[in-house]
């Protein structure tokens, strides 16, 4: 499955199970915006990270983002503690990510999802496109999924598992996911 088969897989479960957070959703990134990121970040997007952009700029509108976090997004998607990075908050957490300075963190990768201080989360390869992931003060894991798609259909199992009623710390309430 591609990654625009498989986020649009997430979409459609998200709007069946959660309607109003699907509703909170903004639209895709443009060709223009991904080359100025590209630019500023000076690495060229994996294209399944550009696919996936070209669905879902996730970035908050400029009004709502908090300059005092590390990184914004939408709350309470795809979990409770973390969330989808925009390319305006990958770029910035690209650009100072906690761990860059020191040998733990390599400039190819490119960070998708993030808690708010930036201390963990998920990151694309842009060599190889897998997917890996970072806490702060452990060691960070290389290749946890072969692919931005497997992550994406890895949160469709759990939207598939939250709607049928057998997640243990998420529920639906009111069109929302509700963590515990």
């Amino acid at each position: 499955m591609s990654v625009a088969e498989s986020w649009s897989r997430v979409m459609s479960l998200l709007r069946q199970h959660a309607p109003a957070d699907h509703a909170d959703l903004p639209g895709p990134a443009t060709e223009q915006m991904l080359a100025g990121a590209e630019e500023r970040m000076g690495i060229s997007l994996p294209q399944d990270l550009r696919a996936w952009l070209l669905q879902n700029n996730l970035d908050l509108p400029e009004e709502d983002v908090d300059d005092e976090v590390a990184c914004c997004g939408f709350a309470g998607f795809p979990d409770e503690g973390s969330f989808f990075l925009g390319i305006r908050a990958m770029e910035k957490l690209h650009a100072n990510h906690p761990l860059s300075g020191g040998g733990e963190w390599r400039e190819e990768w490119i960070p998708f999802l993030s808690d708010q201080d930036g201390w963990m989360g998920q990151f694309i390869d842009a060599t190889d496109g897998r997917i890996g992931r970072w806490v702060v003060g452990e060691p960070t894991i290389t290749g946890e999924y072969a692919s931005l798609a497997h992550y994406f259909d890895s949160v469709a199992e759990m939207l598939t598992r939250i709607g049928a009623g057998d997640h243990p710390v998420c529920s639906v309430a009111e069109g929302r996911l509700v963590w515990s």
